[in-house]
């Protein structure tokens, strides 16, 4: 009878229907469905829609997995078979099933729930180095930017910030006197940087005098750095990065933003400088 009313669950929300199960078993358990919704429903109102999205993912394929229906029947068995899951049956690269597994103890560490698994029992990955740009790779691009485009990328490399950061990076966060440019909470485009942490970020010289003569010709009464036509955050640098790549006749499929990010950190720890910093 349980399985049964498990799978209807299931099927209803696979369908869409939002389920509203009984809070418990008349013993004081909780039901898991149940404590599954208001969890979800705190970390959309708490969490950014990324994270959101990951948990309910998360959550939805525990479910599919998990039979149970209370919180307190969870078992480590239930954990074991759910990484099994992740990658026999939804096929789930080695990383992939590790941060789903983290999804889930973090949702059940939330609910009081620890001490159900041992450190061995964690789901295992390779950590890869990360990929970087050659120096003839990125010769070859500027070579064929005209002036927007090559500050564009130029920015990217040269400040280690990731794309929403770029994307909503004002004049006010550039201080070329001091040679910084400071990633901040911007409210009015539902941005906060990761971890709600700001940071500044020195630039040299030479992304500098190119930032200099961009501001000289930029629209006064825009504050972004890198706006649209209508003022409004630069959505397509991927777009556009493609178009270049192709152009210079390289490998459209070795180029993406974050590639950029990683060259900067790499480079930066090659000469030494702290991690923390590169951050």
């Amino acid at each position: 009878m349980l399985l049964l009313q498990k799978e209807a669950e299931l099927n209803a929300v696979n369908h869409g229907v939002v389920v509203t199960p009984q809070n418990g078993n008349g013993n004081g358990q909780r039901s898991l469905s149940l404590t599954v919704q208001e969890f979800l429903a705190e970390t959309k109102l708490t969490k950014k829609p990324k994270t959101y999205a990951a948990y309910s993912t998360a959550l939805k394929y525990f479910q599919e997995s998990c039979p149970k229906m209370y919180l307190a029947d969870i078992d480590r068995k239930d954990l074991l078979k759910f990484s099994a899951f992740l990658r026999d049956v939804k096929q789930q690269s080695p990383r992939s099933v590790y941060n789903k597994f983290e999804n889930i103890m973090t949702f059940l560490k939330a609910q009081g729930v620890r001490g159900l698994v041992g450190k061995n029992d964690w789901p295992r990955f390779v950590e890869e180095e990360p990929e970087v740009y050659e120096r003839e790779e990125l010769e070859k691009l500027f070579a064929v930017c005209d002036e927007e485009e090559r500050l564009w990328y130029e920015f990217f490399l040269m400040t280690g910030m990731r794309e929403q950061e770029v994307m909503h990076c004002s004049w006010a966060d550039v201080n070329l006197t001091r040679s910084t440019v400071t990633v901040r909470y911007k409210p009015e485009y539902g941005f906060s940087p990761k971890n709600y942490r700001e940071r500044e970020i020195p630039i040299p010289a030479k992304l500098v005098t190119s930032l200099k003569a961009w501001k000289a010709k930029a629209e006064k009464f825009c504050g972004l750095v890198f706006p649209t036509a209508g003022c409004s955050p630069k959505l397509n640098f991927l777009d556009d990065l493609k178009v270049v790549v192709e152009r210079a006749n390289l490998d459209k499929e070795n180029f993406w933003l974050h590639k950029f990010r990683a060259t900067f950190a790499t480079w930066h720890l090659w000469n030494s400088v702290d991690l923390r910093t590169v951050q």
